[in-house]
């Protein structure tokens, strides 16, 4: 497993199109969302054991998200012949045992992951209405081992900022976590 920050795409930055399938085939787009208030885009994955630590409150704090208008998606860019338990069909299982009410996106070409800078697992984006970056980072300071408790409170700080029409703090943490699992020969530049 290698340790990876998140790259921090500069503020400001439009959200990349995208159109991936969910697990069930469903084709998914960036403009499924145009109307809502805030979008958060999050690179994830099963295997992960950032993304495990964070799993139960992710569910929990994304269904409220989604209660308050915010728009959430999950994309999962692993090399899933290497790591065959990111494939569309664990990740079914995944959604039902983690409680996810957000669509999970397949990228199976990684140019979404490419096109956003996203480099690690969890990797989250938050856009506001008008597909602006306004948050990339950390959900919290908390991490597999460090004791610290699971609240979310750097990405809930940004979500309630943002449907209150108050500015994003720009002093953002990097999210950390296992490296994307590129194909062979894929690896971003970055």
């Amino acid at each position: 497993m290698a340790l990876t920050p998140s790259t921090m795409l500069p503020l400001g930055t439009r959200a990349p199109d995208f159109q991936l399938p969910d697990t069930s085939g469903k084709m998914i787009s960036l403009w499924d969302f145009a109307e809502a208030p805030a979008m958060l885009v999050i690179f994830m994955c099963n295997h992960c054991p950032y993304v495990k630590h964070v799993r139960t409150e992710l569910a929990r704090m994304t269904a409220e998200f989604k209660d308050k208008g915010v728009a959430v998606v999950g994309i999962n860019s692993n090399d899933v012949t290497s790591y065959p338990e990111d494939s569309p069909e664990r990740m079914r299982e995944e959604i039902a045992a983690a409680g996810y009410t957000f669509p999970y996106l397949c990228d199976s070409t990684q140019e979404v992951a490419k096109a956003y800078r996203a480099a690690c697992t969890p990797d989250f984006f938050l856009f506001d209405g008008q597909c602006r970056l306004v948050y990339r980072g950390q959900m919290d300071d908390s991490r597999p081992g460090n004791g610290k408790p699971v609240t979310g409170a750097d990405l809930w700080a940004a979500v309630n900022a943002v449907l209150s029409g108050q500015p994003v703090s720009p002093d953002q943490k990097p999210s950390i976590g296992c490296n994307i699992k590129w194909k062979p020969g894929n690896e971003p530049k970055y």
